[in-house]
Formats: C-alpha cells, sequence, structure tokens
C-alpha cells in the first residue's frame, strides 16, 4: 500500500502535440474533480491551427486545472506537475513548473526527429538538465501499444488513446476514480464500440501502472472544497453564457433568436444553444459578421430575445448595424468574446483589448450599454443581466467576455429559475395614444410594439427619428435633442443597478481595481498581501457603461490606485477622464491571463 499525502490544492498542466488531445484530457480531469467537489480553475491553451505541425514549439496545446479544498480564484502562476508528451511541450511549459515539481515525460517521443524539432542539443530526460525535478520516465505510447496489442486498431488509432494512459495514471496520483470518465466514453463513443473498448483499457492501464510499478511510492488526495450548498456542475463561459440566455428566454416568456457568424473563442456559444430548440431557441449561422446582426436586428423588432456574438474583430464588422440598433432603440445584446489583436491577432489566446472599442468604436454619438463577465459561471448571471437592461431599457448591451473566461472552467452552483430577477417584458397593445418614439418617464424607453399589431403600424430605420412621432427628421434642435436623449437613456441604467461593494477598507493607501478576466488573478493577489499584513482595498467593476452611481466617490478616497488589464491601459483612462483620479496602469498583452504574483509584486513596489 502506497502513501496518500494530503494536500490543500494542486496545479497540474497536461502538454502536448495539438492532436494529442490534451484539451479532452484536461477537460476529463476537470469534471471528474469537479464531481469530487474540489473547487477548480482551468486554463485551456491552444495553437490557433487546426492541426499545428507536429512536434515542433509553436504547435504545442496545453491544459492547466488548479483544484484544491479552499477557494480557488486562478488556474494556478505555477505548477506542481507536468505531463508532457514530446519534448516540445516539455520546452515550452517547464518554466512554469515549480522547483521540486514532477514530471511526467513520455519517453517514447524524445527520438532525434523530436528533439530537434523542439531546438535541443542533447536528451533532456538524459542529460541531466532536469535534475532539479521529480523526473518519470514513462513509455506512454510503447504501453499503450502493448495495452492494445489484440485489438483491431490500427497503429495511428492506437497511437490516439495513449492522453487515456496520462489520465488514467493522474487519476491514481490523485485519487480520483474512472467511473465518470468511463460513463463519458461509453456515451461519447456509443456508436463505435471499439473506440470505447480501447480507451477504457488504456484508462485503466494508466491507473494500474501507476498502483503496481515501483517508480510512484506516494499518492496525493485533496479534500472537497467547502462550497455552499447546492448542486454544483463544473460549467466554461461560453456554456454559462448559453445557459444564461436560456434562462432569460424564459424569464421573459421570449423566444430567443442567435444571429452568429462563427469566429474563436466565441463559436462555442452558438455550437451550445443549437441543442436547445426544445426551449424555443433559434440559431441562425450568417454568412458574414454584418448579416448576423441585422438578422439579431430584425428579430428583436419581430419581438424575440435577439443575441448575437462575436470577437474583436467582429464586432468591428458589426459597428455600423449596431449604430442602427442604437438608431431604432431596439434590445440587443453583443457577446463579444475578446481575444488577442489587432486584425487576426491571436486567435485562440486571452486579452482585454476591445474595451474602448466597445464604448466608442462606432461612428456618431453611439452609446451603448457595456458589463463584463468576471468568471466562467459569473458569465450565466453577467449575460442574464444584459438582457434584463436591453429589455427593460430598449438599448443595446455589449457583454465582453474573453478567450481565457470563456474557454476556462470552474464549478457553478446551478441556480434555480424562482431564483433569478424578473424579466418583464410589456409589449404595447393600446392604439390609443400611441407613438413609436413616446417615452417611459423613468426609463425613457421607447415603446416595444411588435409587427402585425392592429393600428400600431410605425416605421423604424437608421435615419434620424423625430422625437415621439418616430417620423424622419433632418431638424437641427431636433437631432440634437435626439443625441442627448439617448445618451441620458445610458445614463440612467445606473439608477437601476446595485451600488459598486469594495473588498477591504473604504479608504486607503491602495486600491486595485480590477475587470472582466482579471478578477481572479487580483482577488488571489490582495488575499496574499493581506495574509502578510498588507491591507489592499479591491474593486471589481462589472458595470463599465454606465458606472455605477458611487465608483468616483469611492476611488477619491485612496492614495493610488492600480488598474491591472490585459491591454495598454484602456480601463485606466476611462477612469482618469471620467472621475478626474491618478490612475496606475499594470499591462500586459502577452496573450496570457495575469498571474497573482505579477499584480503582488506591483503592490509591493507601490507599498515601499
Amino acid at each position: 500500500m502506497k502513501e496518500l499525502l494530503q494536500k490543500e490544492d494542486i496545479t497540474i498542466r497536461f502538454a502536448g502535440d495539438s492532436g494529442d488531445g490534451m484539451q479532452l484530457t484536461g477537460m476529463q480531469f476537470t469534471s471528474t474533480t469537479a464531481l469530487l467537489g474540489n473547487d477548480l480553475s482551468t486554463l485551456p491553451d491552444y495553437p490557433a491551427e487546426i492541426r499545428a505541425p507536429a512536434g515542433t514549439l509553436f504547435g504545442v496545446s496545453g491544459f492547466q486545472i488548479h483544484f484544491g479544498s479552499t477557494e480557488i480564484y486562478t488556474p494556478g502562476d505555477v505548477c506542481d506537475v507536468l505531463v508532457a508528451m514530446n519534448p516540445a511541450a516539455l520546452k515550452v511549459n517547464l518554466n512554469g513548473l515549480i522547483d521540486g515539481g514532477t514530471i511526467i515525460a513520455n519517453s517514447d517521443s524524445f527520438d532525434d526527429k523530436n528533439l530537434s524539432l523542439a531546438s535541443y542539443n542533447s536528451n533532456p530526460l538524459e542529460d541531466g538538465s532536469l535534475s532539479k525535478y521529480k523526473l518519470h520516465v514513462i513509455n506512454i505510447s510503447k504501453l499503450t501499444s502493448l495495452t492494445l496489442s489484440d485489438t483491431q486498431l490500427t497503429s495511428k488509432e492506437i497511437d490516439r488513446c495513449k492522453n487515456f494512459f496520462a489520465l488514467g495514471l493522474m487519476y491514481w496520483m490523485y485519487n480520483r476514480p474512472l467511473e465518470p470518465t468511463i460513463e463519458w466514453m461509453q456515451e461519447k463513443f456509443k456508436k463505435t464500440p471499439k473506440y470505447v473498448d480501447a480507451n477504457i483499457k488504456v484508462l485503466k492501464a494508466g491507473f494500474n501502472y501507476g498502483d503496481i510499478t515501483e517508480i510512484f511510492t506516494v499518492r496525493y488526495d485533496v479534500q472537497p472544497a467547502k462550497l455552499e450548498p447546492g448542486n454544483y456542475r463544473s460549467v466554461t463561459g461560453n456554456e454559462a453564457v448559453a445557459l444564461g440566455l436560456i434562462a432569460a428566454s424564459e424569464k421573459s416568456k421570449l423566444g430567443l433568436f442567435l444571429g452568429s457568424y462563427p469566429i474563436t473563442p466565441a463559436s462555442d456559444i452558438l455550437h451550445e444553444l443549437s441543442y436547445y430548440k426544445n426551449f424555443r431557441v433559434k440559431t441562425f449561422q450568417a454568412e458574414d459578421e454584418i448579416a448576423a446582426i441585422t438578422s439579431s436586428i430584425g428579430a428583436s423588432f419581430a419581438g424575440a430575445l435577439a443575441i448575437t456574438t462575436t470577437s474583436g474583430p467582429g464586432l468591428a464588422l458589426k459597428g455600423e448595424a449596431l449604430g442602427l440598433a442604437v438608431m431604432t432603440e431596439l434590445p440587443l445584446v453583443i457577446i463579444n468574446v475578446q481575444r488577442g489583436g489587432p486584425s487576426t491577432g491571436l486567435p485562440t489566446k486571452t486579452e482585454q483589448s476591445d474595451l474602448l472599442q466597445s464604448l466608442y468604436g462606432r461612428h456618431g454619438e453611439s452609446p451603448v450599454c457595456v458589463i463584463a463577465a468576471k468568471t466562467p459561471s459569473d458569465c450565466f448571471y453577467t449575460v442574464y443581466e444584459a438582457c434584463r437592461i436591453a429589455t427593460k431599457f430598449m438599448v443595446p448591451v455589449i457583454l465582453l467576455s474573453d478567450g481565457y473566461i470563456a474557454n476556462g472552467s470552474e464549478p457553478w452552483n446551478f441556480p434555480l429559475i424562482e431564483d433569478l430577477s424578473d424579466i418583464n417584458i410589456n409589449f404595447r397593445t393600446e392604439k390609443d395614444g400611441f407613438f413609436p418614439y413616446l417615452r417611459d418617464e423613468k426609463t425613457l424607453a421607447r415603446p416595444w410594439a411588435i409587427p402585425g399589431t392592429p393600428n400600431l403600424e410605425h416605421r423604424i430605420g437608421g435615419l434620424e427619428k423625430q422625437q415621439v412621432t418616430g417620423n424622419v427628421s433632418y431638424d437641427a434642435q431636433n437631432h440634437d435633442y435626439m443625441v442627448r436623449l439617448r445618451q441620458n437613456k445610458i445614463e440612467k441604467i445606473a439608477e437601476d443597478i446595485p451600488l459598486a461593494e469594495i473588498d477591504g477598507k473604504e479608504s486607503g493607501k491602495l486600491l486595485l481595481v480590477s475587470w472582466g478576466g482579471t478578477y481572479g488573478a487580483a482577488k488571489t493577489a490582495v488575499n496574499n498581501k493581506r495574509k502578510e499584513n498588507k491591507y489592499i482595498s479591491h474593486l471589481h467593476l462589472k458595470y463599465i457603461n454606465p458606472f455605477q452611481k458611487n465608483v468616483g466617490e469611492i476611488l477619491k478616497k485612496f492614495d493610488k490606485i492600480l488598474v491591472p488589464e490585459l491591454n495598454l491601459g484602456q480601463l485606466s483612462k476611462v477612469l482618469k477622464h471620467t472621475f478626474f483620479v491618478n490612475t496606475i496602469s499594470l499591462t500586459k498583452v502577452e496573450g496570457q491571463p495575469f498571474k497573482s504574483i505579477e499584480i503582488e509584486n506591483k503592490i509591493d513596489e507601490l507599498l515601499k
């Protein structure tokens, strides 16, 4: 019997070629870990090419998971274990492994060709360069082949099963059960039983290898986290967006329409929603970004809960039609899953560089509401809130997510539909006193009148509208009035959202302000500094246009304001010119999320 050690938290990184199934391996480990009640955070990291050249450094695909018995906010600054399926995976990820960490290396791939592709002059498994790590050299490919030697699979099919050997070994090492993955395989490959049998065999072989081999003397156990009671599931940001949209559709009693053009990393929202036609969901894969948003505007005019999804390049193409949604004052939710730019940029990497584009990236005075999700599970609540605001105020709302949030996952306490706030829809049906641009005094929203409603015929379009009547107007004073009115309507949203809440003291030397996906690293950094008796306050901003009413008041009570962003300081600029405060930018545009230590180091510098 091998010793079982208790650990508070562990970070594992699976890495290999983009065809080695590392994303699948990581997601299966994640799903099983979530079922065991651990808190967790993940970071999928893969190349832009569908099948990058095997063995190359830029073709490495990785999946990092940080799980524990305590609250987890980030996928981990460094990993405790690196599973390297080839030399390139080892070279790319070695600097992210802690000193004394564990390496599981597939020795079969460390041949002359792969070593050369990874720019190794000698074999690192043999030259002593890895002496400061716990190195376990395993013939994963060969052992997989031996396990399946009596099957009818081709050598190529057998080789594709090797990721399940590594997964089985990690399940043994960290005391995880095999059954959830076996059940998943039986469902996934039910039409091809030979793959089910083969992958189960290899999974068990990896598990048994850890149990019977002498190279492992201990295994580890991570107890369940003390999470709030409820029904939990593992969810990615894109999955949470899809489910949040369905919840908003059900709560508002509106049919859901998604007009979308596929674009990384937003495409999974379209894919996920296409499974839910039984919930009155209509998905339309348009021929381009312009058709996607204009079809959604049409659906909104017809009385649907209308959504369009995209990433930065697509948002640029949607700009003119987004102006049309502003002018027609129709409810529309635009989901922008940000990625590295400009142009095609880094399609599979994360960034927060579309904030200014979302706020100002349209011609004319074209204000929209902008809100941002902070974690994968928060995407559910944030997109639900976007739908509520859009329909209540009759405005377009841009929801900002990013590649890190969209593809990352965490446990989610599944809410009950009755626990969600109401989304009340009141279509105009009374003809008496109807005018298409007559205003609600509280929200300034115009009436939502569905085409075909008797005696409520009206026109919409991109030309300026006369106040109240909605007739086309070129009058200078009317245009000035309408421009200011549309801006005032966005500002009135601040009266309908909760005040900002600060984590920590209400005044002091340093305030850390985060938005979007920087939340986890910022929260971890603040918690770590407080353990050192350095008291930093933390303000996370969900609502960016408009800001919550008390944001300026909060900012002015601190000597220094640190704003970490995955851009060149866009929110920092907005805070400066909105509230006349001096902000300090901490910026990073490497396609990767912040590590908490990067923020901690800046905090230490500012507190000296």
